[in-house]
């Protein structure tokens, strides 16, 4: 779209006050009383907002009823966590063989349109992809940014951890698939990839978009090669990266990181303004690769 706002349209400070926003670190009213120091004729604290909020009709790649994949919800126990979980399965119309498994673990806001756009894209590179909605124990993702991130605030992590676990394995056991399984996940989803990576000794590979580091103790734990993807212009998560580097070097794990240069956090989620073509085409173009050669 010609009209299609870049991170370039938006003063650094406002940029920086919206992922603060976005992770509840400061009030929807914090940020508007700081983004009106910085409106520019024509775009209020309020415009600014709504600039950089989602817009998921401009980011579908893949259409839900894509006539290549056959996609469904499925609903499964997860006993050590909030007791029952739903999921998006999506995978090929045609399978031919077994396939590799992808897990797809969205940010902080539950399984809204985007990440299950994402999971079609995996289905249509060849996987067999499964998106769990971790706030399907507070009703599901909302359809509202604002009521996700605060529903999402609300879960008791351990439980959560212990639901995306249970994905795991529950994707191990899909009849079609080949019984190997790569995690990809975005911001909170890069975290967990991470975590998942030091308590799944069988996890075969796992990709954190900007995602926050793994505890430094449990490094020596990972198995699964890691290809891990940051931002330059996210002090949040970057703040770790370095450390986190050091360790997988320092253990010996197969482990490779990429800086992205002059991009945001977010830069791979195309219905935003912080999306980057260019370094998000690459960041995938990677990931699929990387999956092909760990999931095979």
């Amino acid at each position: 779209m010609s009209d299609r706002k870049t991170a370039k349209d938006f003063h650094p400070q406002i940029l920086r006050l919206f992922d603060r926003y976005v992770h509840g670190d400061i009030s929807r009213r914090d940020f508007l009383a700081g983004a009106a120091k910085f409106a520019v004729a024509g775009m209020t604290a309020v415009t600014l907002l709504q600039a950089l909020a989602p817009n998921y009709a401009m980011g579908q790649q893949i259409r839900p009823d894509d006539p290549q994949l056959d996609t469904e919800y499925l609903t499964y126990p997860s006993p050590k966590g909030y007791g029952e979980l739903r999921a998006y399965l999506a995978k090929p119309k045609q399978i031919n063989s077994k396939l590799p498994l992808v897990l797809v673990v969205h940010e902080n806001r539950g399984l809204n349109p985007h990440i299950e756009d994402v999971t079609r894209r995996l289905a249509l590179a060849g996987f067999i992809a499964f998106a769990p909605d971790a706030l399907f124990p507070l009703g599901g993702y909302p359809g509202d940014e604002d009521k996700a991130r605060a529903l999402f605030s609300t879960l008791e992590q351990d439980k959560t951890q212990q639901d995306f676990i249970e994905s795991v394995r529950i994707l191990q056991k899909l009849p079609q698939g080949n019984g190997k399984v790569g995690v990809v996940g975005f911001c909170y989803g890069g975290g967990m990839a991470n975590f998942l990576a030091t308590e799944l000794p069988d996890l075969a590979a796992a990709v954190p978009f900007y995602g926050r580091q793994a505890n430094l103790d449990k490094v020596a734990a990972i198995q699964a090669p890691l290809l891990i993807h940051y931002a330059s212009d996210d002090e949040r998560v970057n703040v770790g990266a370095k450390a986190y580097d050091d360790a997988l070097k320092a253990a010996g794990k197969n482990a490779q990181s990429y800086i992205y240069p002059d991009t945001q956090h977010g830069f791979h989620n195309d219905t935003t303004p912080r999306y980057d073509k260019e370094a998000a085409t690459l960041a995938w173009d990677r990931t699929i690769k990387f999956f092909k050669k760990h999931l095979s």
